[in-house]
């Protein structure tokens, strides 16, 4: 018995070498990270700021403006995050609610994240701008990095109801 092999017979022709084409760069490779990041804090429905490295406002959600009571979002921006018009005005957990030691404050997540460069979590105590009451909140901060350095953080917040 005589085997008869076939083998599939393919073409390939190729019209011309392919060359990129040279591009203009996307708009978003001349946004900065912060300014990314600024843009979605804006917008966010969590309740979160970015700060920069002068501990300034840069962004804050419209619900987290609300719960540390900031005011308007965007009269904040620019505000030192503690000491100020508009900024927190941060407690310790005793009964009177004295304020915060200079150590004290560099603990707190937002700063925190900034100094040591790691997430930070932790649990601060804030007094809004004009009112008696007090608020607890748990904060997760992450520090921002802008061209291999880091330039902000970004912290969500979250009430501690009791």
């Amino acid at each position: 018995m005589k085997r008869e092999l076939r083998v599939a017979h393919v073409e390939l022709s190729l019209s011309g070498a392919y060359v990129p084409q040279a591009r203009t760069p996307a708009e978003s490779e001349f946004v900065s990270s912060i300014d990314r990041w600024a843009a979605t804090v804006w917008q966010a429905v969590e309740p979160c700021l970015v700060i920069d490295t002068a501990f300034r406002i840069v962004a804050v959600s419209p619900s987290a403006s609300e719960l540390l009571g900031l005011g308007k979002g965007l009269d904040a921006v620019g505000q030192p995050l503690l000491g100020g018009d508009g900024s927190l005005r941060l407690i310790d957990f005793t009964a009177g609610g004295g304020d915060l030691t200079e150590q004290e404050i560099e603990k707190i997540p937002p700063l925190l994240a900034l100094t040591s460069e790691r997430l930070a979590r932790g649990l601060m105590r804030v007094q809004p701008t004009g009112e008696e009451s007090h608020l607890t909140v748990d904060a997760i901060a992450s520090p921002l990095s802008e061209s291999g350095r880091v330039a902000a953080s970004l912290t969500f917040f979250s009430a501690i109801r009791y």
